[in-house]
């Protein structure tokens, strides 16, 4: 029989059970997603990394599910009071919160009104009321007989109260009426906000807003909540109480009996006292949860083209970290991103020295051969970019400048892995090496640094850090792995991230390698420490080897399938020298047919074709494939800008509502939503733009005081 959660993930994902039943087993069994993704394609269908991540984690939650139920059903079974209805029931809650309504009622409570009651003996007397029989004597009649000076009941009416305490809280844990209202209020609900002091701020769109739930954006969410945080904002979800309670009535009451207006009375004081203040957390918490689910998407959405921007290889390149007390710090690296030389410079201290610093730059340019600057974004970063124009003009051109972004930077320049890498060199001077290789290769440089401080995100500070470490891990894994990685120059960082690596895996390869010299083939992995079988492969096809004699060793074809890739070459009438120069190879494997060539060669379909592109182009960047970055030479300032004006920018970052584009001012440019598209409705701007895309856009409106700038994609055609 098919495991249910098998069945249920095939049916969620719309993928064939034995497909998800494999991919579970090599999870199980220690497999990474990159390799399942890439090394395993036959026994999942070829499904991507992203459905793989999906797939992963709904595993793991049903596994949580499954487990919860069976913890449920003992925990009531242990009071004796699990019937074959209520078992049935918790086996078939599809969510957690199912679940825990079930449990509620027999859930261990910490003192109540209801307890109380309970104590002093009128238990009986609410669930005779709560029966309603045709029969039951009038409410006050009932309760007569429970009167008991001794245990704290001296009157009828005290009696109805603790009956009534009782009753409101029976209503309130059924898990029933709980989901009918639940759903009542995320269908029909507002979350409201409202100033709670007079001074102004940043949360002012919210001192009077309300929204229906239903149509609540996620970054609306997280600014409320920051601000209520705060203390600048109260905010309540207001439902239609007269819509509510007739719902709950119908639950609960019978009509036409004497106990009718008593348990109206009941069902009312259970749902303003106990439901919905209950159940306005639990909304609350839910559209946090979903906000911030969605925050991290988002997150990771722009993550992946920052990591993966196409790298500026092989050229001498300047890094400048600007500042203004303490100067501006560059760094030389060669094309290896190997330091060559540093300076400080001070061109915000007057034109004196502003000329020194030019005098300084060039001579460094000559000397070393700068072909390119990286200048970061931050302080003085604007005052920086102008002198770098003058530093251009100075040597004579064949020279061109980008901004980079120096978010983090200063985080990994402080950080043990910098003191360790650059023990020669100050913080601030680790800043600027760091700011020149982001440009050379932004993702080996990115991977040193927290995710969480590369600055693409909203509200990161706000999130589940667990939740969002997990998630962003997840994207630089994939980048990694994507590229590939060179066994001989990677750093620790680099190599921890690499399929079937830790952090300490990946510092013994560094330190082997310092001790034994380059690595020669890939099989030589199999002798650093602690590096077994297991490990070696699920890291062996996403490392690199350029020294090794073996040319398959500097490709992502498997080891595995070494002897797939020499077959292939020998019945398409080639050898291993002729790797990268293969002609046309998928014609021949086209005519000679893919699956009778995959047989011979005793591998799927899939892997064939991935082993034959691999040959075709060995080592392939798939950075290569992307619009370049752009470069500029001169610089363009915010009053250079008006309406009308065409230019060219890189999206810096993508949010909820736009996009931010930087087009060479200090400031970058918004991309409201509305604005992106003509004539087609975006639910988010991820749709049609990424971090790291080249765009043309139109300025819209340029407001110098303030510095904003509103820009059109849709007027840029």
């Amino acid at each position: 029989m098919t495991d249910p959660i098998i069945q249920a993930l095939a049916r969620e994902l719309g993928q064939r059970e034995d497909y998800v039943a494999s991919v579970v087993r090599l999870l199980d069994e220690g497999s990474t997603v990159p390799f399942i993704a890439r090394y395993r394609k036959e026994l999942h269908g070829s499904m991507d990394d992203a459905t793989l991540r999906e797939l992963e984690e709904r595993l793991q939650y049903l596994r949580n599910l499954a487990k919860r139920r069976e913890e449920v059903k003992s925990a009531i079974e242990g009071q004796g009071k699990l019937t074959e209805e209520l078992s049935s029931a918790i086996d078939g809650a599809a969510t957690l919160a199912e679940v825990e309504d079930l449990y509620r009622p027999y859930k261990q409570k910490r003192r109540t009104r209801a307890t109380a009651a309970r104590e002093k003996g009128l238990e009986p007397l609410a669930a005779l009321l709560f029966a309603q029989e045709r029969d039951c004597p009038d409410p006050a009649e009932a309760a007569r007989a429970y009167i008991d000076p001794e245990k704290g009941v001296e009157t009828v009416a005290d009696a109805l109260q603790g009956a009534n305490d009782i009753i409101a809280e029976d209503i309130s844990d059924d898990a029933a009426v709980r989901k009918s209202l639940r759903e009542l209020i995320m269908g029909k609900g507002q979350l409201v906000s409202k100033a709670a002091q007079e001074e102004d701020s940043v949360y002012r769109l919210y001192y009077d807003f309300a929204q229906p739930l239903p149509r609540l954006q996620g970054h609306q969410v997280l600014a409320v909540n920051r601000g209520e945080r705060e203390g600048f904002l109260r905010v309540t979800v207001v439902t239609d109480r007269d819509a509510a309670l007739p719902m709950l009535r119908r639950a609960v009451v019978k009509p036409g009996t004497r106990v009718m207006e008593f348990m109206k009375a009941a069902a009312e004081d259970a749902y303003d006292r106990l439901i919905y203040p209950s159940l306005e957390r639990e909304v609350r918490n839910t559209l946090t949860e979903n906000a911030s689910e969605g925050a991290i998407h988002n997150f990771a959405l722009n993550l992946r083209p920052l990591l993966m921007q196409p790298p500026v290889k092989g050229h001498v390149t300047m890094g400048l970290d600007p500042g203004y007390r303490m100067g501006c710090k560059v760094a030389v690296v060669d094309g290896t991103g190997k330091v060559l030389d540093t300076a400080v410079v001070y061109p915000t201290h007057g034109e004196r020295q502003k000329k020194a610093c030019i005098d300084t730059l060039a001579r460094l340019v000559r000397r070393h051969g700068v072909t390119h600057i990286a200048i970061g974004n931050g302080t003085a970063s604007r005052e920086t970019e102008q002198m770098t124009a003058d530093l251009i003009r100075e040597v004579g051109g064949g020279v061109s400048y980008m901004m980079v972004s120096e978010a983090g930077a200063s985080v990994y320049s402080a950080s043990k892995l910098a003191s360790e890498e650059f023990p020669e060199y100050d913080v601030n001077l680790r800043s600027a090496v760091s700011i020149a290789r982001r440009l050379q290769d932004p993702l080996a440089e990115l991977v040193k640094i927290d995710p969480k401080a590369i600055g693409v995100g909203q509200y990161q500070h706000d999130m589940p850090p667990k939740r969002l470490d997990e998630a962003l891990g997840n994207v630089v894994e994939d980048c990694v792995n994507s590229v590939g990685v060179d066994v001989n120059t990677a750093s620790p960082s680099l190599l921890q991230r690499v399929a079937g690596l830790t952090a300490a895996t990946a510092k013994n390869v560094v330190k082997y390698r310092e001790e034994n010299g380059p690595f020669t083939s890939r099989k030589q992995l199999l002798k650093v420490p602690k590096l077994g079988p297991k490990a070696f492969e699920q890291c062996a096809g996403f490392l690199r080897v350029p020294e090794s004699k073996t040319a398959l060793d500097n490709t992502a074809v498997h080891p595995e399938s070494y002897r797939a890739a020499e077959t292939l070459l020998a019945l398409t009438g080639h050898g291993l020298t002729d790797i990268g120069n293969l002609g046309d190879l998928d014609g021949r494997i086209a005519a000679a047919g893919a699956e009778k060539l995959a047989e011979a060669c005793g591998v799927g379909v899939p892997t064939l074709l991935d082993v034959a592109k691999e040959l075709q182009k060995p080592g392939r960047d798939p950075r290569d494939e992307l619009p370049p970055p752009v470069l500029r030479t001169d610089v363009l300032e915010l009053k250079d800008l008006k309406p009308g004006m065409i230019l060219t920018g890189t999206v810096r970052n993508v949010i909820d509502f736009g996009v931010f584009v930087d087009i060479g001012v200090h400031q970058d440019g918004l991309v409201h939503i509305s604005q992106i598209s003509r004539g087609r409705f975006l639910k988010h701007p991820s749709e049609a733009v990424s971090v790291g895309d080249v765009v043309k856009v139109a300025v819209l409106e340029v407001d110098e005081k303030k510095k904003r700038i509103s820009l059109s994609m849709k007027d840029a055609r």
